[in-house]
C-alpha cells in the first residue's frame, strides 16, 4: 500500500504542494501557529507520564514504522 501511495503522489506532483512557497495566496495570519508565552518566564518541566508496558511496546512499534 505504501508503494502505491508513493506512485500516486509522484504521478500527481502538480496537484500537491510540498513547500509553503508553493502555496501562493495563503494568509499567514490563518496558517501560523503561535504560542502565547510570557517573555522572561522559565518553562515548567512536567512530570513523566508513564504508560503500561503493553501500550509502550505498541507505541515503539508505531514509531519504528
Amino acid at each position: 500500500m505504501r508503494n502505491e501511495l508513493v506512485v500516486f503522489l509522484q504521478e500527481y506532483t502538480d496537484v500537491f504542494s510540498w513547500l509553503y512557497a508553493d502555496m501562493l495566496g495563503l494568509d499567514t495570519n490563518i496558517m501560523v501557529h503561535k504560542l502565547s508565552l510570557i517573555e522572561g518566564c522559565k518553562p515548567v518541566k512536567q512530570k513523566l507520564r508513564r504508560t503500561t508496558p503493553y501500550i509502550l511496546i505498541k507505541v515503539k512499534e508505531e514509531v519504528k514504522k
